[in-house]
């Protein structure tokens, strides 16, 4: 009997590295039985499989046939022929929303059968006890399977929703129209004596405008349930399912400290910037402890700068896509981007993702006890936003920190030197040129062949040379990857 063929969708893209190559996947599901991995591409370059696994993915969060055309050809341009053509046989997939497979690649499940829950006792009863439930197709009964019981990857979604009501009976007059009946009166608190927060949550659910309310936030908090960190599904889970969302980016501004996800051990910046007390008063003195020390408290600050940086400019990424920064349009006090020279905003998502990256491995420098010197172009640019944003935060600290309680901040020790973001400036930095890419008296110092360029020796400081690495310093390592 011929196998019949079976319909596939793709759910997302994968990278597979080695030391020889690398191999981007996708994820396929289908309706009659478990999902399963085919493979798109392989190419020796692990930056370029990275990159097209990312405009797969990018593919299938838009509409079919939205994608810039621009963005796959230049990126099929640097590859090879052979997974340049595979990856553009791809994207069409993607956008027809079918994933072709051979008949007999993809496992079906026949009609009707059982698949035993490998949870389940020895013991239990088949004839028809009390759970006459049918499995869901590829696994266990859905809410009854813990998470090692699930044959695929579980992706938990918390949602963020705050709404200003501005017109209550727009809002109450909308809920009605759609079915929604308010509690009994003596159910309701004096505090809410109309059920607006019924109306409010029956009119979000599913996500959409409201009638009658702003949405003032939508944040969500996505992640991938690990056993090895011991996830659980939220029906199994013995500990509280929470998220933090952290602070919002004017607070974290003003230098409030700024809130960690349940769990997360934070950097012991006491430990990891050990200070000695100054020798003596003299500012001339060459004693070692009278020298400029990065003390734990300015560590923190930094810390936190550019964690907050490198969180703003993924969600900033995300928002622009492979779009053009318009400066009327996108400026604002806390975006990224516009902070950055004129010559970057016609960068696309991969570049905008990899200055984000530069702001992480930053702040990694940090955890690991290590001054943050800049390996390149980016890096300097994001050190240079952070040491900013630090010493506005050192401001708004004021003199009274230790009494602020300022989270953990608080309890770290006081030196002579904290908060001296200019002697960063001076000891972090092998030399300031890429500050004049701001300038207009510079225009066009960016191109290496200029003869300003040429003359004061500044290098390639054009947007897609600023990942390169300096020649005096050690490079990143290539397969690092993303954070987020």
């Amino acid at each position: 009997m011929p196998e019949h063929q079976l319909a596939a969708s793709p759910r997302d893209f994968l990278c597979e590295h080695t030391p020889s190559k690398s191999r981007v996947l996708a994820l396929l599901s289908h309706d009659d039985g478990p999902d399963s991995l085919q493979a798109v591409l392989t190419c020796r370059d692990p930056e370029l499989a990275h990159r097209a696994a990312e405009l797969l993915r990018r593919t299938l969060r838009r509409a079919a046939g939205v994608l810039h055309t621009e963005s796959v050809d230049g990126l099929c341009g640097q590859l090879p022929d052979a997974p340049a053509s595979s990856l553009r046989q791809a994207v069409a997939h993607v956008l027809s929303g079918t994933w072709p497979v051979a008949a007999g690649t993809l496992i079906a499940w026949p009609e009707g059968s059982a698949h035993e829950d490998p949870g389940q006792d020895d013991g239990a009863d088949s004839e028809g006890g009390d759970n006459d439930e049918a499995p869901a197709p590829g696994g266990p009964a859905r809410g009854k399977a813990r998470l090692r019981d699930l044959p695929g990857q579980v992706v938990r979604i918390i949602s963020l929703r705050e709404f200003h009501v501005h017109d209550r009976q727009a809002l109450l007059d909308a809920a009605g129209e759609q079915g929604w009946e308010p509690m009994p009166a003596d159910q309701l608190d004096d505090d809410d004596p109309h059920d607006v927060v019924g109306a409010v949550m029956w009119l979000a659910d599913p996500p959409a405008d409201v009638d009658g309310a702003d949405a003032l936030t939508e944040r969500s908090h996505i992640s991938l349930l690990r056993r090895n960190k011991g996830d659980e599904v939220a029906e199994w889970s013995v500990e509280p399912v929470v998220a933090d969302f952290g602070p919002g980016p004017r607070a974290a501004k003003a230098g409030e400290s700024p809130e960690h996800s349940f769990g997360e051990e934070l950097p012991d910046f006491a430990a990891l910037f050990p200070v000695e007390d100054p020798h003596c008063e003299d500012p001339e003195c060459e004693e070692e402890s009278c020298l400029w020390q990065l003390t734990p408290r300015t560590a923190d600050l930094l810390h936190t700068a550019l964690s907050l940086l490198a969180d703003e400019a993924y969600e900033d990424a995300e928002e622009l896509g492979d779009g053009r920064l318009v400066p009327d349009k996108h400026e604002g006090d806390w975006g990224v981007f516009p902070r950055l020279p004129k010559l970057t905003f016609a960068t696309d998502l991969q570049w905008r993702r990899r200055f984000a990256r530069a702001a992480d491995d930053l702040a990694d420098d940090l955890e690991r006890g290590h001054w943050p010197r800049p390996t390149c172009t980016a890096e300097e640019i994001a050190l240079h936003l952070a040491i900013a944003d630090a010493g506005d935060s050192a401001d708004e600290l004021g003199d009274d920190s230790d009494s602020t309680g300022h989270g953990t901040h608080s309890t770290l020790p006081v030196h002579r030197d904290d908060y001296d973001f200019g002697a960063c400036t001076d000891m972090f930095f092998q030399d300031t040129d890429v500050l004049m890419l701001y300038s207009s008296r510079f225009d066009g110092i960016e191109d290496p062949d200029g003869d300003a360029n040429r003359q004061l020796g500044v290098g390639d400081l054009r947007a897609q040379a600023w990942f390169e690495p300096f020649g005096n310093v050690t490079a990143r390592d290539p397969r690092r990857g993303f954070r987020r």
